[in-house]
C-alpha cells in the first residue's frame, strides 16, 4: 500500500529540548556527584590541605624572620651566601609541609573499607556489584526486596 500526499508540520523543539533529547541528557550526563561519604572526603581533604597551606606560610615567614632578626642582633650584613642560603631553606621546608598536609591516602583507605564491607556482604551471600553500593546499603533502616531477593 502506497500513501501519496502532503502535509504540514510545526517542529516544537529539536535535539536536547526533545522528550528523547532529555533522557539521552539524563542518562548519558557525567555530572556524577558522587556518594555523601566521597562529598564528605572531598571536604575535609580540601580543609586539610587549606591548613597545611597556612602552616607552610607561617612556618615560612617565621624562619624568615627568625633569620633576619639573628642577623640584625649580631650585626652581620643580610646580602650574603648564608642568608641566601637560610630563605630558600625555609622554602623547601614550606613546600615540605603542603606536600605532606595533602591526604594523599584518604581515598585508598576509603576504598579498602568499602572493598572489606563488599567482602564481609559477600559472606552474607549477597552480591555487589558496585562498591558505592555497599556504603549506600550501610545506611539503609529498611530494605524491601522482590520474590527473588534482588534489590533495584
Amino acid at each position: 500500500m502506497v500513501v501519496l500526499g502532503k502535509a504540514t508540520a510545526v517542529v516544537c523543539a529539536v535535539g536536547r529540548l526533545t522528550q528523547g533529547g532529555e533522557v539521552e541528557e539524563k542518562i548519558f550526563t557525567d555530572k556524577v556527584e558522587g556518594t555523601p561519604l566521597q562529598q564528605k572526603l572531598e571536604r575535609v581533604a580540601s580543609f586539610i590541605g587549606q591548613v597545611g597551606m597556612y602552616v607552610s606560610v607561617l612556618t615560612m615567614v617565621a624562619m624568615v624572620l627568625n633569620l633576619l632578626i639573628g642577623r640584625l642582633i649580631s650585626n652581620q650584613p643580610m646580602l650574603t651566601l648564608a642568608m641566601t642560603s637560610g630563605i630558600l631553606n625555609a622554602v623547601i621546608v614550606g613546600i615540605t609541609i603542603v606536600v605532606v598536609a595533602v591526604p594523599e591516602g584518604l581515598p585508598l583507605a576509603v576504598t579498602i573499607s568499602l572493598a572489606y564491607s563488599v567482602n564481609q556482604m559477600r559472606k552474607e551471600n549477597n552480591l555487589v556489584r558496585k562498591l558505592e553500593a555497599a556504603e549506600t546499603m550501610g545506611g539503609a533502616n529498611e530494605i524491601l526486596t522482590d520474590k527473588t531477593g534482588t534489590l533495584t
